[in-house]
């Protein structure tokens, strides 16, 4: 069991500290972008395994660094001093980067690989690590973090000491899984349970795009009760998938289908995105740009289904959808959340004040739901972030061995992936945060395999 920062538990005036930090920091990048953008490298905090002499090796890892939070301006690709790698939370280092230059593979933590990163992938929680906004990791990293979960690359070297939760990589498999954290990197430390060979059809760029968006979509799945396949189960097969052109969308529209889910409805926030939406096997998709007022777009919603209401509602919007998605759930349906896209800015990269005021306000509208009213209405409502998950390890092997099978099978399309070079990690976040991306942002290292 992970244990968070000790310092992570004060609190001030009764907020997390975190919290605090994420305004200041974010108000203090936003006015010296705003009155004396020249200054904003003086934001920038020392870290102390950078190297910083003129000359470096091509062998040292490069990485993307947060140290603290803020803008753009924070994501910054340092050079690791030689012998240090990335490292995810789950292995217990005192900070996201660990020196291997003196530890022989029989020295490397238990059933542990260090993965010499070809593509990463990037996700909107990336974008709220910047900002300070993230639980899991302020709770377990704090500053500098290297951000990231999605991973796809060769190993490098593999830990003499095997545990039962290792899968038997050997130096040169090329490889595609997730850290907890990391993987802005050109070079990870990871538990080889983390990690799967990839198929031989598929390249290191669509590998980087699946683990996190395929594992949130059938979890997701597996809460509102059809994975694994059971007999027991309602008669009302329907699923309502918001942001169904996204990277976890697009996965749940396929996996739906796949689990026998009919009628699949997605929705999506552009005209541009809903032809993606139904090639991925949407029965319905509609544009929610289309609708006046959230009233008219709930009773398009409603029409698209002949049952009463909906079996499973997938939703990470937040205080936008929230009240509407549980309402429109049948009886015995499961509302699953996880994630909060509307209650955070879109389009914005520095948080301002009228930002701040804008998140506070959408905070105290969120809906409550009252216990008595779930058990009267035989609804349910689930959430989860799978940055937790670190002791669940069988359950997300289980997880990780189904999806390779779907795509070994070829019955899992990748998402559409938009390929960017790791430099121009910047301007990844700037399209993320626009809205305007269709399924998957993929950074390539450009290291040799």
């Amino acid at each position: 069991m992970m244990e968070a920062k000790d310092e992570m538990s004060f609190k001030l005036f009764g907020q997390d500290l975190n919290v605090i930090l994420a305004v200041v920091a974010n108000i203090l990048s936003w006015l010296v972008a705003t009155l004396a953008p020249s200054f904003l490298s003086y934001l920038l905090p020392n870290i102390n395994e950078e190297d910083k002499s003129p000359s470096t090796s091509p062998v040292q890892t490069q990485c993307i660094a947060i140290g603290r939070p803020g803008g753009i301006e924070q994501l910054r690709t340092i050079t690791l001093k030689p012998g240090f790698v990335t490292v995810g939370y789950n292995l217990g280092f005192p900070s996201p980067f660990v020196n291997l230059s003196d530890k022989t593979d029989e020295e490397l933590p238990s059933g542990t690989v260090v993965v010499k990163i070809q593509a990463f992938s990037v996700n909107y929680a990336d974008c709220c690590i910047r900002w300070g906004l993230y639980e899991s990791a302020n709770k377990f990293v704090g500053w500098p973090i290297v951000p990231g979960f999605d991973i796809a690359g060769v190993v490098e070297r593999v830990s003499a000491n095997r545990d039962a939760d290792n899968i038997s990589l050997a130096v040169g498999d090329k490889v595609y899984g997730a850290t907890f954290f990391g993987a802005y990197s050109t070079r990870c430390l990871v538990p080889g349970r983390q990690l799967r060979r990839i198929p031989s059809d598929l390249s290191f760029t669509e590998a980087a795009s699946l683990p996190a968006v395929s594992m949130t979509a059938l979890y997701t799945l597996y809460l509102g009760g059809r994975f694994p396949a059971q007999d027991c189960t309602p008669q009302n097969k329907s699923i309502l998938i918001h942001s169904a052109a996204g990277g976890v969308g697009g996965m749940l529209v396929q996996m739906s289908k796949l689990l026998g889910l009919s009628p699949v409805v997605g929705i999506v926030g552009r005209s541009s995105k809903v032809d993606h939406a139904k090639s991925l096997g949407c029965d319905t998709v509609i544009d929610k740009s289309g609708f006046k007022s959230p009233s008219e777009l709930w009773e398009e919603i409603q029409s698209a289904n002949k049952a009463q209401g909906y079996s499973i509602i997938a939703d990470a919007n937040g205080v936008s959808t929230l009240r509407g998605s549980f309402d429109h759930l049948c009886a015995t349906g499961r509302l699953v959340v996880f994630g909060f896209h509307s209650n955070l800015p879109m389009g914005q990269d520095m948080l301002n004040p009228w930002v701040w005021l804008q998140m506070i306000w959408k905070m105290a509208h969120m809906p409550k739901f009252d216990a008595m009213d779930l058990v009267v209405s035989n609804k349910s409502l689930l959430g989860f972030n799978l940055s937790f998950f670190v002791d669940e390890i069988s359950m997300l092997g289980q997880i990780y061995d189904q999806i390779g099978a779907w795509l070994t099978e070829g019955k899992l399309v990748v998402p559409r992936i938009t390929e960017l070079p790791m430099a121009e990690i910047g301007a990844a976040h700037q399209l993320l945060q626009s809205g305007k991306s269709v399924g998957k942002i993929v950074m390539l290292t450009n290291s040799e395999p």
